[in-house]
């Protein structure tokens, strides 16, 4: 599936009207239901920003700012040589988000994979609602973030615009039961550089598209008000030349406080920002390339 820049112009275009669209739509029938009577939002969905290598359709209460360290390490099926990957080379990301307003959160943050810096923006469209047949049955968030690839120029980059990198998301979420939520969630990725060759007609070529379409499913079950087991599949779509990057599942615990989110997990991501993930993953889970990755949220 070869993705060209007019085509991806026109995708984001129309991504953004559907946003925009679903924002008005729910500011209308909002103020429809006022009218009749106050339509109460579903609380807690998920316990945070996070569900393992996912962002939730959760926002934090308005006035809120997060401070966000995630970390992997390396792969456990290179044994005690490196005690399963706690000793080997680890990734690293810390994170600031700031909620403004009850449905728009802005944040950026610095990961140590490729010295990438980002900026990124969540907005929640719509809310499920406490009562079924009134309101929204879902929750619908909108993610965003671009990431720039801050290494030096020589030997990395032919110019400057070939350091960004962009994803979007769109997050549906229903709380399923007291103590079950899910997740879907569509997202584009893409890269204004990708690795290229000298063909036999001496062409230069991609190895991969620049632009890269996935899917994540998530599910949380809270054990006790305190503690939830969360699970995520991330299944990608596109077909690249070469290069193509493996789907990832990871399983793990979340421990929540008002103030304190801490989820503990096997993965098969290692890379933190999303797009990268989705693009580039080569860990394959069938062959217990896992690795234990950690998320800690201070609100």
């Amino acid at each position: 599936m070869k993705i060209h820049s007019k085509k991806i112009s026109t995708l984001v275009q129309r991504l953004a009207l559907s946003v925009c669209l679903l924002v008005l739509a729910n500011i209308a029938y909002a103020q429809d239901g006022d009218a009749k009577q106050p339509i109460k939002p579903v609380k807690n969905t998920f316990a945070g920003n996070f569900l393992l290598d996912n962002q939730s359709v959760m926002l934090p209460n308005k006035g809120i700012f997060e401070f966000v360290i995630q970390h992997r390490f390396g792969v456990i099926n290179n044994g005690y040589k490196d005690f399963y990957g706690l000793y080997a080379p680890s990734n690293i990301r810390l994170g600031f988000n700031y909620a403004f307003h009850k449905n728009v959160q802005v944040g950026f943050g610095f990961t140590k994979e490729r010295m990438q810096w980002d900026g990124n923006l969540k907005l929640a469209i719509v809310r499920q609602s406490q009562i079924d047949g009134a309101g929204s049955p879902l929750s619908i968030s909108y993610y965003g973030l671009m990431s720039i690839d801050s290494r030096q120029k020589k030997g990395n980059f032919v110019d400057n615009n070939d350091r960004l990198s962009y994803f979007h998301q769109l997050l549906f979420a229903r709380k399923i039961t007291k103590n079950f939520s899910a997740q879907i969630a569509p997202s584009f990725s893409w890269f204004n550089n990708v690795e290229g060759y000298i063909s036999s007609d001496s062409s230069v070529r991609s190895k991969m598209h620049n632009g890269h379409f996935a899917v994540s499913f998530s599910g949380s079950y809270a054990v006790t008000s305190s503690m939830s087991i969360v699970a995520n599949y991330d299944q990608p779509l596109t077909e690249h030349p070469s290069n193509n990057p493996h789907p990832n599942l990871s399983l793990g615990l979340q421990l929540a406080t008002s103030t304190h989110t801490f989820q503990i997990f096997l993965s098969n991501y290692q890379s933190i920002i999303q797009q990268a993930n989705n693009m580039y993953n080569q860990n394959d889970y069938t062959k217990w390339q896992y690795l234990i990755g950690f998320n800690i949220s201070k609100r």
